[in-house]
């Protein structure tokens, strides 16, 4: 080849060099702004599930980038399978997935009834109280099919008393819902759809197809040199050169889009990158009308108020019987009274806070409810005094000390997803390996929350985080079996439109059911946020109501403390 041939090959080589970082450049600076939708297509995040055919199942589940993080055992993998078909809801009957408004769940038209058998009904503490709920379209028509999501509560003001109700689905527009009756005097029947069937179809598909609808990024700098990129747990490969943040030691995977000018080595920061918007149609969107299909009260066809009399002989045995019962507590004058023969005190000055806390470690690991525990035990015991004032406010981490009396109280966030304002890299780190640096022992109290930022991905997700933590928990048990670990639960929250498409009532749910699961069988305390906050007369709330925040810390000292004594459960 001459050597003018080879001066057109290299200046052509150059000119496509010069293009390709052009590009690269424009996609990087169109990042650095909090776009409304992700730069890329989502088809290929979700691939099918590689699991084994000979695990019993009752649906094919596909999984969010299986191909990352660890790989699971046999008996992980029967597990997960397990999992998800506790959690099957009923799917719409075929044809029916282009449904008009009209035709869909219409909570003012539906209707509950008290049931009864009896010319003159009576009710006595210790029975159980059935309700049966019709649920009718946009037309009064009666539904043919279940799926809808309802939440129930007998309550009476008057005695400061509630307790959640267990929803039974008959897959035919009914629905039965159970009462345990635990305080005497009136009670008052509360029934609310929060969801129809047709809305949940929607959460499904989004829940598994559309992960990306919350998504994330991270500054990455240099000297005067800054570029914003998306990250995710998972990211389309072919959309340019990924970093790879896996977690070494639990396989939890994260990945950012590389910068254009940088190394992966700059990253310096994590926060949300925004919500991807048009992500329904405008027909499903209005099944998502606040204060007409989400979170609305059902209306009684008679009377929704029964009166209660005392228990009779043969009732008393089940009233502490929460099995039978399929609650974990009720509230009465206003105070939450667990079932099971657990007795709970109340912890209403500093000063019997401090004397139960005195010579206690307690570490806190979560989302921003679990935040609120170490918010309230800050508030209410003057000589616990926080270390480290210059940390995000939301994000922390945070500690407290009481030198007085040797108390130490730490909380930190969970690691990646996290919907959160710009946290340093340094200070996101998985319960998992937090827990394994925890000496623990009788005076060690471990407390996690963490369920709120994994409602946009699909459940194998949030079952792989739980596992990791369940392991490292085990972990902890073992070395040191006196550390008491109290797990709370997920809780549900204010809904309205645009919140119910990233964090609904119905995709919590799936979420408690599997956490409830997965520390069934471990030597844990758990505190029933669902049913505590179901139960209250106050408004749903992501965040709960301070009330009810000191019920839960206080249900927390009351394991650390029966009667002045270590109580390990």
């Amino acid at each position: 080849m001459s050597l003018k041939v080879w001066k057109y090959v290299l200046i052509i080589l150059i000119l496509l060099g010069i293009i390709f970082l052009v590009h690269n450049f424009t996609i990087g600076k169109n990042w650095k702004t909090n776009v409304v939708s992700p730069p890329y297509d989502n088809r290929n995040w979700n691939r099918s599930s590689n699991l084994s055919k000979s695990l019993p199942t009752l649906h094919h589940y596909r999984t969010f980038c299986p191909h990352l993080g660890k790989p699971s055992s046999p008996e992980e993998e029967l597990e997960e399978r397990s999992l998800l078909n506790s959690i099957t809801w009923p799917q719409l009957p075929s044809g029916l997935a282009s449904l008009n408004l009209v035709q869909t769940s219409d909570p003012a038209h539906s209707l509950f009834t008290i049931e009864t058998s009896k010319i003159k009904p009576s009710w006595y503490v210790g029975d159980q109280l059935e309700v049966r709920v019709q649920l009718r379209d946009f037309k009064g028509r009666p539904k043919r099919y279940g799926g809808d999501l309802l939440l129930a509560k007998l309550h009476s003001p008057k005695y400061r008393a509630g307790v959640a109700g267990q929803v039974l689905d008959h897959k035919n527009g009914l629905y039965s819902v159970l009462f345990p009756l635990l305080w005497e005097g009136s009670a008052k029947v509360n029934i609310m759809m929060v969801h129809s069937s047709e809305a949940i179809a929607v959460l499904r598909r989004l829940r598994d197809y559309r992960p990306d609808r919350v998504y994330f990024s991270s500054f990455f700098r240099r000297g005067n040199h800054s570029e914003r990129m998306i990250c995710n747990m998972c990211l389309p490969p072919d959309k340019g050169p990924l970093c790879n943040y896996t977690d070494l030691h639990t396989g939890e995977p994260w990945f950012c889009h590389k910068p254009t000018l940088l190394s992966c080595e700059t990253r310096i920061n994590h926060l949300t990158g925004g919500y991807t918007q048009g992500i329904i149609t405008k027909k499903e969107a209005l099944l998502f009308q606040s204060g007409k299909n989400v979170k609305v009260t059902i209306h009684a066809s008679k009377t929704d108020t029964i009166n209660v009399l005392p228990p009779k002989k043969e009732n008393v045995s089940q009233i502490q019987d929460p099995v039978k019962l399929a609650t974990s507590g009720y509230y009465y004058q206003g105070l939450w009274r667990p079932l099971g023969g657990f007795s709970m005190h109340q912890f209403n000055n500093a000063s019997a806070i401090t004397q139960c806390l005195t010579n206690k470690l307690v570490y806190m690991y979560g989302d921003s409810t679990m935040r609120q525990w170490f918010e309230y035990l800050v508030s209410v015991l003057p000589n616990l005094k926080k270390v480290n004032l210059e940390n995000p406010k939301k994000s922390g981490p945070f500690m407290a000390v009481d030198s007085t009396h040797n108390i130490l109280v730490q909380y930190r966030f969970h690691g990646t997803p996290v919907r959160i304002q710009p946290v340093l890299i340094s200070e996101l780190r998985y319960i998992a390996n937090e827990l394994d640096g925890v000496t623990g022992g009788h005076n060690t109290v471990v407390t996690i929350g963490i369920w709120a930022h994994f409602a946009t991905f699909p459940v194998e997700v949030y079952i792989n985080r739980l596992r990791h933590i369940r392991k490292a928990v085990v972990r902890l048990l073992d070395r040191a079996p006196k550390t008491l670990v109290v797990v709370r639960t997920a809780n549900p929250q204010a809904l309205k439109q645009k919140i119910s498409l990233y964090k609904s009532d119905w995709l919590t749910l799936q979420q408690d059911i599997v956490l409830r699961t997965m520390f069934k069988d471990l030597n844990v305390i758990l505190v029933d946020a669902w049913q505590m906050v179901l139960a209250h007369h106050e408004p749903h709330n992501l965040h709960p109501s301070r009330v009810i925040v000191k019920t839960m810390v206080d249900m927390m000292l009351s394991y650390i403390c029966q009667d002045g004594t270590r109580n390990n459960v």
